[in-house]
C-alpha cells in the first residue's frame, strides 16, 4: 500500500519518492523534505499553486506527486520551462538518471543544444524540437549518459562524452579528451572537471550560464556553491584539482546543474564563491558515498 501525505482526496506524495528534491527545486512552501523524502507541507490554496504543483508532477521520475484525480493533466505541462534568454529545463526526469534535471540551450541561429537528457519518448522529444533543430547532446558525466544516444539519433544530433566516462557511451560521436578546455559550439566552451567522475565535464555557454552535471550545486542547507562531497564516486582529491586548476577561468552568472538548486549571482559574486569553495574542497578527505549524508 502507498503512503499518501496529508490529505486523502487532495494532492499527495506516495512512497516511490526517492528523496530527489526535483520537487522541493520546483514548489519550495507546498512540498518539503519530512523524515527524508519529499512531504507535501500543505494543499494549494489558488490556481497558481494548482499549477505549481502540475509542474512538480509532470517532472517528478517516480511519478510520485498526485492530483486529487490521479491523473495528469498534459494541457498543464509546462515544460520545457524558460529559465532565462535561451536557456529551457526540460523537466520529465528519468529514473534512469537519477532524476537529474537537463536543459535545452537555445542558440542564436536558431538551433539548440541538449544538456543532459530527460526521460525518452518520440512526443517529448518533438516538444523539444519545438525550440529549433537539436544539433548536439551533451553529456556531463556518466550517470546523465541513459538516454543520450536515443535523443541522438532521433534528431542526427552528435553526443558528446569524456573519455573517462565513455565506457557509458561508448558510441559517442564527440570525445572530449585531457584537460583542456574546448568550445564545443559557437559560444559554448566543455570544461573537463573530474572528481565526481573520472570523466565529469562542465559546460558553460556565452560565459553566462554553466551546465554543472553533478560537479557543483546551489545548496539551501548552506547558501552556497557546494560540491557533493558524500557522492563522490571517483575522487574528491580529483575534484579539488580541477577546482584549483579553473577557478580563475570560469566566468558564469547562472549555476544549472543536475542535482541541487539553481541559483543566479552576478559573475563577480559567482567567482567569489567559487574561489571560497576551491579552498574548502582542498581540506576535504575521501569517505564512503552516504547519499543519506548529502545536504540539500
Amino acid at each position: 500500500m502507498r503512503e499518501e501525505s496529508p490529505a486523502e482526496n487532495g494532492w499527495s506524495v506516495d512512497d516511490r519518492c526517492t528523496n530527489c528534491d526535483v520537487a522541493r527545486q520546483l514548489a519550495p512552501g507546498l512540498i518539503g523534505e519530512v523524515k527524508g523524502r519529499s512531504r507535501l507541507l500543505r494543499q494549494p490554496r489558488d490556481e497558481a499553486e494548482e499549477r505549481v504543483l502540475h509542474m512538480t508532477a509532470h517532472a517528478c521520475h517516480t511519478r510520485s506527486i498526485r492530483p486529487p484525480s490521479g491523473v495528469l493533466d498534459p494541457a498543464l505541462d509546462p515544460f520545457p520551462l524558460p529559465l532565462d534568454g535561451g536557456v529551457h529545463l526540460c523537466g520529465h526526469n528519468s529514473p534512469r538518471t537519477a532524476a537529474a534535471n537537463s536543459y535545452l540551450l537555445r542558440r542564436p541561429d536558431g538551433s539548440a543544444l541538449m544538456i543532459d537528457t530527460p526521460r525518452w519518448s518520440r512526443s517529448l522529444a518533438r516538444r523539444w524540437a519545438a525550440l529549433g533543430p537539436v544539433t548536439d547532446v551533451l553529456l556531463t558525466h556518466r550517470d546523465h549518459a541513459a538516454h543520450g544516444r536515443v535523443y541522438a539519433d532521433h534528431y542526427g544530433a552528435r553526443l558528446w562524452i569524456h573519455e573517462g566516462d565513455l565506457d557509458a557511451a561508448p558510441d559517442a560521436d564527440r570525445v572530449l579528451r585531457g584537460l583542456d578546455a574546448v568550445e564545443v559550439a559557437a559560444g559554448v566552451v566543455a570544461h573537463p572537471f573530474p572528481g565526481h567522475t573520472e570523466g565529469s565535464v562542465l559546460y558553460i555557454a556565452d560565459q553566462r550560464h554553466c551546465f554543472s552535471g553533478d560537479s557543483l550545486y546551489w545548496s539551501r542547507t548552506t547558501g552556497d556553491i557546494e560540491v557533493a562531497e558524500h557522492v563522490t564516486w571517483y575522487s574528491i582529491e580529483e575534484l579539488a584539482a580541477s577546482l584549483s586548476r579553473t577557478v580563475g577561468r570560469l566566468r558564469f552568472e547562472w549555476l544549472l546543474p543536475g542535482h541541487g538548486d539553481r541559483r543566479r549571482l552576478p559573475a563577480e559574486e559567482m567567482s567569489r564563491r567559487l574561489r571560497g569553495l576551491a579552498e574548502r574542497t582542498r581540506g576535504l578527505r575521501p569517505r564512503p558515498v552516504d547519499f543519506a549524508a548529502h545536504r540539500w
